[in-house]
Order: structure tokens, then C-alpha cells, then sequence
């Protein structure tokens, strides 16, 4: 069995890779203007998602890749430039006129869309999280054997999804005293924000790839 270090660090290095506090404002920007019914909607699917995504790569990570052919750093690429789009909508505030124009029919379907990109691909399982899911099974597998070792992974994954789940909902307390206005500002503010990430995840793959070369 590993040990509790083992599992602990296990923890902490997913944690800072899901990162659900800086996801929180974030998600206000992306839902502003949404019900709270549909924003916990958004939740509980992206989570779903993001766990049912990483629990994937938990058992199959390194086969799919290799597979595929592809590497974390390209994946890293790709996921940079579609969260730059959504960040372009956000300092126009093209999403929430969007939303507003929208069928009951058209909103499910926003929000089923909006729950997998980008809150579960790539905020809560992007790039990071995936990468470090994949050398986290492989660690564990070596100290407790492939089942046990995937098994404690799949928990702690589970147990981190929870938590983020958790951390979302609550950011609904903050945007009630938000405003309009207040909102305006925070989806707009967190656009520029969310630019800067896809631009990191971007200038990250990039070094891969030539570092790989």
C-alpha cells in the first residue's frame, strides 16, 4: 500500500491542478446572467464530466495518448486557443446577450454545451490535471499494484470533484450582491483574466513541443 504521504501528495498535487477556487469567479463570469437553476445545472454536469474525464485517464491515460498520437503539450495547445475564444465572448459580453436571446429549447442545450467546455475541458480537467493524473496512476500502480493503486487515484479524483462542486455552488452567494453592473465588470475583468490563462496554456505547449524537439 502507499503510504500516507504518498496519498496526501497525491491530493494536493490534483488540488492545485483542478484548482476549484480559481475556477469560482470564472464560472460567475461565464453563467452571468443565468438562472440559479441552470448555473447548478452547469455544475453538476461540468463536474461530472471533468471526474468521468479524469477518472478515464486514471485507468487508460499513457494507451490513449500513445494511441492517438498525441502528446500533453499539443493537447495543452488546443485547449488554449478554444479557451481563448470563450474569453473573447466574455469581454464583449457575447455569451450573455446570447443567453438572453435564447429558446428554452437552445438554453438546455447551452448549458449542456457550457458545462463540458469549457467548465469540465479545460478548467477542471484541462491539460495539467490530465498530465497529472496519468503520472499519479502510474505512481501509485508501482507502490500498491495497478488495481489498488487506480482505485485510491479514482477516490481521490472523486473526493477533489466534490469539492469543486461545492466551491461553485457557493460562488452563487457572491453573485447575488453583484448587480448588473457588478457583473458587467467581473465578466469583462475575468475575459482579460481568462485571456492571459489560454495564452499561458498556449506559450506552455509551445515550450513542450520544442523542448521535445
Amino acid at each position: 500500500m502507499p503510504s500516507l504521504d504518498t496519498l496526501i501528495n497525491a491530493f494536493v498535487t490534483l488540488f492545485v491542478t483542478i484548482d476549484p477556487v480559481s475556477t469560482a469567479p470564472i464560472f460567475l463570469g461565464l453563467t452571468a446572467g443565468m438562472a440559479r437553476q441552470a448555473r447548478r445545472t452547469v455544475v453538476l454536469r461540468g463536474v461530472l464530466v471533468a471526474a468521468l474525464i479524469l477518472l478515464l485517464f486514471a485507468f487508460a491515460g499513457s494507451g490513449i495518448l500513445n494511441t492517438l498520437g498525441i502528446t500533453i503539450e499539443a493537447f495543452r495547445v488546443a485547449g488554449g486557443l478554444l479557451l481563448f475564444y470563450t474569453a473573447f465572448e466574455m469581454l464583449y459580453a457575447k455569451r450573455q446577450e446570447r443567453q438572453v436571446q435564447l429558446s428554452e429549447a437552445a438554453l438546455r442545450d447551452h448549458i449542456a454545451n457550457l458545462a463540458v467546455f469549457p467548465l469540465a475541458i479545460p478548467l477542471l480537467a484541462g491539460p495539467g490535471a490530465i498530465s497529472a493524473t496519468i503520472l499519479l496512476a502510474s505512481q501509485l500502480a508501482e507502490s500498491a499494484g495497478y488495481w489498488a493503486g487506480v482505485g485510491l487515484l479514482s477516490l481521490i479524483i472523486l473526493l477533489l470533484m466534490s469539492i469543486a462542486a461545492a466551491t461553485l455552488m457557493t460562488a452563487e452567494i457572491v453573485d447575488k450582491y453583484l448587480g448588473n453592473t457588478g457583473r458587467m465588470i467581473l465578466t469583462r475583468l475575468l475575459g482579460v483574466l481568462l485571456a492571459a490563462l489560454s495564452v499561458q496554456y498556449v506559450a506552455d505547449g509551445v515550450h513542450g513541443l520544442i523542448a521535445g524537439n
